[in-house]
């Protein structure tokens, strides 16, 4: 999947040749892809521990006003920006800013490699993650996770160096192997890991509702602490999270948008995307608040909620064996899905900039690249720091250039031609004006918390 560009003038952007492999084949198998990126360890851990931290029914209050406004304004235009471009992050920066001049464009090309190197960052992190997670499932499935003290099993892995490596190699080289079609293999990908994702998590979330004491759960997460709401980082939060559970940080959404066909309404398709992205979070928190509760274990425990808590629960619960392999099933998936777009949108803008390149050879690139910098990482502490980098400065800055790109930098006639492609019913001023200073004022707020405060969303 190689994609040539040339400009046309400083307002058309790019056009470029493209395979039958670079494009979704329709809008589900899109919005599959789209959900399989944005579900991840933020729905299943970074969700409930953020509700369970911050007034449980508040915090959702709060959250799902954000959730709207970046689903509508931020994802719609990453798509929409992907989708002129034809190409993804590095294209995309330079084909918004050179609707300006063509000076600017070379400049929005450098600055794009700000976002795409975050993705290839949190991408190295991420891979250890999901071997954590590929570990616990072999474990699972042997029978062994059942017997052990889960904190002493966490801890004799997670503080050892390359206690994980074999896992970590299948993590890297699989999801990579996954792309070796581009678009078409993403949507095969997905279209079996997504169904299965919430099936299982409904199972799950089914089988804690027998928990005694998981009621207490519920009404924490539905019934409002109305006072939290008078708390200004119960907003920022909910906001971070929104933010980043939507994955709208400049770059990975980007090429997926590239592969989007003009006919397909972007909006839509965002708040389609949001939609499927919120109902994951909700039912993964249906699993992990109500048996935290009926337990009476700390919800708010991070990484540890699934390699401590929720095993530990496990072992009490008939058929645990059966529900720690399906639990760690569906978050094999929900890693391997949110991986294959950080890698996607740091490949193709390989290949974008490298016409040259073939993409077997840039997946092999980028393999090394991630196993030789992520095998070092596997001790959590030296994970944690690295995360940290990589979600208080890189990631934030990204999202803030991102959203400064396209609705202070780029053209508001370029971007609103490509936002109503598809639609029926134009967007127009308000739509924009909700980007250009809603939108935008969130991505500031996130990424001053963020540089000032040292916090991690």
């Amino acid at each position: 999947m190689v994609m040539h560009k040339k400009v046309k003038n400083n307002t058309e952007g790019f056009t470029m040749e493209t395979k039958k492999n670079a494009k979704f084949s329709g809008r589900w198998g899109f919005i599959l892809s789209a959900v399989g990126s944005a579900v991840g360890m933020a729905n299943v851990w970074g969700f409930p521990a953020k509700m369970g931290a911050n007034g449980g029914g508040a915090f959702l209050v709060a959250y799902l006003i954000f959730i709207a406004l970046f689903s509508v304004v931020g994802l719609s235009a990453e798509y929409a920006i992907g989708r002129r471009a034809r190409t993804g992050t590095l294209g995309a920066y330079e084909n918004a800013w050179a609707t300006r001049s063509k000076g600017m464009g070379k400049a929005g090309g450098i600055l794009g490699w700000l976002p795409l190197a975050g993705s290839m960052c949190i991408a190295i992190g991420y891979a250890v993650i999901i071997a954590y997670v590929l570990k616990a499932f072999t474990q699972s499935v042997t029978g062994e996770l059942m017997k052990v003290d889960t904190a002493v099993w966490f801890e004799g892995f997670s503080t050892t160096d390359f206690s994980v490596v074999p896992f970590h190699i299948i993590v890297v080289v699989g999801t990579l192997l996954t792309l070796l079609l581009g678009a078409k293999s993403i949507e095969r990908s997905n279209k079996i890991m997504m169904p299965v994702f919430f099936v299982i998590f409904v199972v799950l979330a089914v089988r804690v509702a027998f928990l005694p004491g998981a009621a207490a759960g519920y009404k924490f997460m539905f019934s409002p602490d109305w006072a939290m709401l008078k708390e200004p980082m119960t907003w920022i939060w909910a906001m971070g999270q929104a933010f980043f559970s939507l994955s709208v940080t400049g770059s990975g959404m980007i090429v997926y948008g590239a592969y989007l066909d003009d006919k397909e309404d972007a909006v839509k398709l965002a708040v389609r995307t949001a939609v499927f992205d919120t109902i994951a979070a909700l039912v993964a928190s249906l699993v992990i608040i109500p048996a935290c509760f009926a337990y009476g274990l700390d919800v708010g425990a991070g990484p540890s909620l699934l390699f401590v808590t929720l095993p530990r629960i496990l072992q009490d619960v008939p058929f645990g064996r059966v529900f720690a392999i399906i639990l760690y099933t569906a978050m094999v998936f929900a890693g391997i899905s949110s991986l294959q777009n950080m890698f996607e949108a740091v490949g193709e803008s390989l290949q974008n900039r490298i016409p040259k390149l073939r993409r077997g050879m840039t997946l092999i690139v980028m393999c090394v690249i991630c196993l030789g910098v992520g095998l070092n990482m596997e001790p959590i502490f030296r994970w944690g720091p690295w995360m940290d980098i990589v979600s208080i400065y890189i990631i934030p800055i990204g999202a803030t250039l991102g959203a400064i790109s396209w609705f202070w930098v780029m053209k508001k006639d370029a971007l609103l031609a490509e936002i109503n492609k598809g639609t029926k019913k134009p967007h127009g001023t308000v739509w924009y004006l909700m980007g250009k200073y809603l939108y935008v004022l969130c991505a500031l707020i996130l990424c001053i918390v963020a540089l000032v405060k040292k916090v991690a969303f």
